[in-house]
């Protein structure tokens, strides 16, 4: 069942079904994920979680929780007392996965207290060299690399947990690890998702590339299951019209701006390495800057934040902190990934955006999905009174005339008719970032 109790549309009209088989922390596979459609000759199907905060408007206190949960996990792994909330340094690295799973991948990190985390990315930072890269084969966008302030941090053979959303065949795992490994062989893996959908052959390929590779590989996630697939599947996602993108609503919207202040010497998340030694100072300045929103946003009207792609886990912090300042907050994030959208009652997907990639060197399109308030049945016909502020976080090489052109997202949030406040970011620079943590071990 859907989060509304409905039967999943792509259950009832196209056979899909996502079955569970067990759970470590209490999880039923179709409460943590719903199928969604997308028009690719490889892989018609796609798994929309409830609790990441990526496709859906989410609470975020329901991220954090599942990330936490999953990191819970991560901990009982590695023989770790899991009772301390507040946890000192752990001898372990946490790897998230570009681009859904790098505020999750931030969220176990924090949870276990490892000595250091690290997202891949697609974005190539200038002055930031590349440490390793792997490829993803069903993704959208396959290239991940790997862009640490120095190759130190990911050094020696401390336990590596890898951290995505999904498990669908363990494949990108399985490929980072061999990546990873043949510069830093470790003992040691862990990888860590909320679902796990492998079959019974993907684990047997799994399992082998472990002992190829003489390493043990342990996975753990909130909930395993399988997808069930009808034959034909990608035929009949491919012959469905196409779907209606960009809702232009009665009245456009309104755009304003603020800048967000952030400290240079703190990364704002882990695309070069975040410490766990960053870890307060990371704290004081979301508090500073949730503090500087307050005064933008209208504290007694609904708030959804959006996050920019792989830039999650500050918006998310950002929106749990507006949320425990009184605001009803919701929060989400663009994406790479086009979806298949469809306005049906028990389809997870029920409005969609395409626009422009906003940074300047990439003509990829890009997505976001919903973008409304739960519960609103019509959000497009629903009066401009009631409809949620948007809070869109971005950093700032996404802040070009692109975003703000016509194309951009903030055109065609404001087409809709919402209003969106642009909060920017300063990015983290990785050459200014790698010469304040060697001044500070001088």
């Amino acid at each position: 069942m859907t989060r509304a109790g409905l039967e999943p549309w792509a259950t009832r009209e196209l056979g899909i079904e996502l079955q569970h088989s067990d759970s470590a922390a209490g999880h039923l596979v179709p409460e943590l994920v719903e199928p969604g459609l997308r028009r690719n000759p490889r892989r018609a199907h796609l798994l929309v979680s409830t609790v990441l905060g990526k496709h859906l408007p989410t609470e975020p206190s329901v991220v954090l929780g599942a990330g936490d949960r999953l990191g819970e996990l991560v901990l009982a792994a590695l023989g770790i007392d899991t009772t301390t909330r507040q946890r000192p340094e752990v001898d372990a690295l946490v790897l998230g996965f570009a681009e859904t799973a790098t505020g999750l991948g931030h969220c176990v990190a924090a949870r276990i207290g490892a000595r250091c985390y690290l997202h891949s990315t697609r974005r190539d930072v200038p002055g930031a060299g590349t440490f390793a890269g792997f490829e993803e084969g069903h993704s959208h966008a396959t290239s991940h690399l790997l862009q640490p302030t120095t190759a130190s941090l990911f050094a020696g053979t401390a336990p590596l947990v890898l951290v995505d959303d999904e498990i669908s065949t363990g494949a990108t795992a399985v490929d980072a690890i061999r990546a990873l490994h043949a510069q830093h062989p470790r003992s040691r893996y862990v990888v860590a998702s909320l679902v796990d959908m492998r079959t019974a052959d993907h684990r047997l390929t799994c399992e082998l590339a472990a002992a190829e590779l003489g390493t043990e590989i342990d996975y753990v996630s909130l909930a395993t299951g399988r997808a069930v697939l009808p034959d034909g599947l990608i035929e009949r996602v491919i012959a469905l019209p196409d779907p209606a993108l960009n809702p232009v609503g009665t009245v456009r919207g309104a755009t304003a701006r603020v800048k967000v202040a952030w400290p240079a010497a703190v990364p704002d998340g882990g695309r070069h390495g975040f410490l766990h030694s960053d870890t307060p100072a990371f704290e004081r300045a979301v508090a500073e800057a949730a503090d500087a929103l307050m005064e933008r946003i209208d504290p007694a009207s609904p708030l959804i934040v959006v996050g920019h792609e792989e830039l999650m886990y500050l918006p998310l912090r950002l929106a749990a902190a507006l949320a425990d300042r009184g605001v009803a907050t919701r929060f989400q994030t663009t994406t790479r990934s086009p979806a298949y959208v469809l306005d049906e009652p028990g389809y997870p997907l029920r409005r969609g955006f395409a626009f422009v990639a906003p940074e300047s060197d990439d003509s990829a399109g890009r997505y976001l999905y919903n973008a409304h308030w739960p519960g609103s049945p019509s959000p497009d016909d629903s009066p401009a009174d009631a409809r949620p502020q948007i809070l869109m976080v971005v950093d700032t090489p996404a802040d070009t005339a692109r975003l703000h052109g016509e194309g951009g997202l903030l055109d065609v949030l404001t087409a809709a008719g919402s209003d969106v406040l642009l909060a920017v970011v300063p990015s983290t620079d990785p050459v200014l970032l790698r010469e304040s943590r060697e001044a500070a071990h001088r």
